[in-house]
């Protein structure tokens, strides 16, 4: 009975690595589009102007650079939020995420972000009549010593 089960695991393992180097399995109709330019620049692009009505919440001192938690909140900006975007301007690849809002949307984002060094995060908001953002720093320290 364990032969055979054996056998089955084998044939399917095979079939399916033969599939995928023939690129019969390829998810090309499931991976999303993603702004390549964007995503692989290494400035910050324009962060428009700093406001108020835009929050972001980030530790001051991370103990772990790979997982620096950021929320960004815009419920306070006027008119409609088009997009939000979580900038570490200290990273090599400065850009760590882009939300896109529908109409009705709220506009708030959460999500961790992997820092290599000490630098400013901004919550940048883009809406019909322009960019806002408001930024904060982090401190990331090795080991979380907080030196």
């Amino acid at each position: 009975m364990k032969r055979r089960l054996f056998m089955k695991g084998t044939l399917a393992g095979s079939a399916i690595t033969a599939a995928l180097g023939a690129g019969l399995l390829a998810p090309r109709a499931v991976l999303a589009a993603w702004p390549e330019a964007e995503m692989l620049a290494a400035d910050v692009a324009d962060t428009g102007m700093a406001s108020g009505s835009v929050k972001i919440k980030a530790p001051e001192i991370a103990e772990n650079g790979a997982v620096v938690p950021v929320t960004v909140d815009a419920t306070g900006v006027d008119g409609i939020v088009e997009s939000i975007s979580i900038v570490a301007a200290a990273n090599q690849r400065p850009l760590g995420a882009t939300y896109h809002m529908k109409e009705g949307a709220i506009p708030f984002v959460s999500t961790r972000l992997k820092m290599g060094k000490t630098g400013d995060v901004f919550g940048v908001v883009k809406t019909a009549s322009g960019t806002v953002n408001a930024k904060t720093q982090v401190k990331v320290t090795i080991g979380g010593c907080g030196g």
